[in-house]
């Protein structure tokens, strides 16, 4: 139960992570205050989740959680400067952060089914989610 535990929170930490770096790269790219104000939201409640992770994760790990690498960063930076080249509209932002969301999404509901996690993991979790679904809908008026 605890190597399920430290996966769990692996996984929606590394989600986090990669959530803000994809925000930070698109922020840039922002003209409509209230999306970029919107997107700066939700970067600072993964913010707030990671911190969360970081204090219960000492209780299943003496190690830190594990983050997105170098690779990942640079293949998320690399797949939003191709796909805003010719479109750095606000639908298209909405659109390339919503897949983000979405896979986020699902990743958080296949560990939440894993019943195997304690009540402490499976409620940051279900935060992680409710987040993510929370946005999804703000950004579907930007598509």
């Amino acid at each position: 139960m605890e190597e399920e535990n430290i996966n769990a929170l692996d996984e929606i930490h590394k989600g986090t992570c990669m959530g803000m770096d994809a925000i930070h790269f698109t922020l840039d790219k922002v003209d409509d205050e209230k999306l970029r104000e919107l997107l700066q939201n939700l970067a600072h409640e993964y913010q707030e989740l990671n911190e969360k992770i970081e204090q219960v994760y000492p209780k299943y790990n003496n190690d830190q959680p594990h983050e997105t690498n170098a690779m990942n960063k640079a293949m998320t930076w690399y797949g939003i400067e191709m796909k805003t080249m010719t479109d750095k509209s606000s639908s298209k932002i909405a659109e390339l952060i919503l897949q983000g969301l979405n896979m986020g999404i699902i990743e958080g509901r296949k560990v939440l089914n894993n019943k195997n996690i304690d009540s402490e993991v499976d409620h940051i979790i279900s935060q992680y989610v409710k987040i993510q679904e929370k946005y999804v809908e703000s950004l579907k008026k930007y598509l």
